[in-house]
């Protein structure tokens, strides 16, 4: 789709008529370092925030007294997400879950984007079963970065089932492949891997146009122009990130250890959240 038509992204149940007829009191997400937030730090600079923080901060400023939850766990595979993750979700009874899964599994060998998208319907359908609304996101367009490029078809692939699963289960979708700003390496921290803050704030804006929430800017906003860096200056910042985040990376996988591995959801249960105007 492009990146105009992707407003769009929502597939109304038939009960409703829209999402203003909504009350959405408990907001639920689950996924894995996208979801946390990762590496767009919170005010504490303990945890990170995120565009789902920052989404649930705007829902809160029409949804007075909204409960948030965020049980997303970095490096999580969709498998991990389901037995880890899906269950509590649904025990929350959410009225909006946030559900994004699937990109930790693209980068596998022997990933199948066809069987994925059959276990995230199913998990789809669990949600949709409680009567909760469902947010889904599909993958980034992989392009902008030379490992990740491998990947893209297969991405691509995994973008279809989504769609298709959002139009059979009535799903909201947040259409991360055709956001074009993303394409600018200023929406991405410096492990190329994650979001900056910046990304995370545009994801955030996105998915709240998405929902029908009132935004007060437009994410599809040019990037500021800036002087372009020498070939050196590029070629040193490549460098760099091989053996800071690359090699490490790789190590990770040759070990089948995840950086998520013992670490705990963020926000686990439910609770009030402060509005949007009351942070930074």
């Amino acid at each position: 789709m492009s990146e105009e038509s992707a407003t769009s992204g929502k597939f109304t149940p038939e009960n409703e008529s829209g999402s203003g007829a909504r009350k959405w009191r408990t907001f639920v997400a689950l996924g894995d370092s996208f979801t946390e937030g990762l590496n767009d730090p919170g005010p504490d600079r303990a945890t990170f925030r995120g565009w789902a923080d920052r989404l649930a901060e705007r829902l809160a400023t029409e949804h007075p007294g909204l409960r948030y939850a965020n049980t997303a766990v970095r490096g999580k595979l969709l498998d991990q997400i389901l037995r880890e993750q899906l269950p509590h979700a649904v025990e929350m009874r959410p009225d909006l879950a946030a559900f994004t899964a699937g990109g930790n599994d693209m980068i596998r060998p022997f990933a199948d984007p066809d069987e994925l998208a059959s276990r995230f319907e199913s998990a789809v359908a669990e949600l949709r079963a409680t009567g909760a609304d469902v947010l889904i996101g599909t993958g980034f367009d992989t392009r902008r970065t030379a490992v990740m490029r491998l990947v893209r078809g297969k991405v691509g692939t995994y973008n279809s089932h989504l769609w298709a699963i959002a139009r059979r289960h009535g799903c909201y979708v947040v259409d991360l492949w055709s956001m074009r700003v993303l394409q600018d390496e200023r929406a991405w921290s410096e492990d190329r891997l994650h979001l900056s803050r910046e990304g995370h704030h545009r994801v955030a804006l996105h998915a709240a146009e998405i929902l029908g929430l009132r935004v007060d800017e437009d994410w599809r906003q040019p990037w500021p122009s800036r002087t372009e860096r020498s070939w050196s200056e590029r070629r040193g910042e490549d460098l760099r990130w091989i053996g800071e985040h690359l090699g490490p990376w790789v190590g990770r996988r040759l070990r089948g250890t995840s950086s998520g591995d013992g670490r705990e959801p963020k926000r686990p249960s439910p609770r009030p959240l402060q509005s949007a105007s009351e942070h930074s």
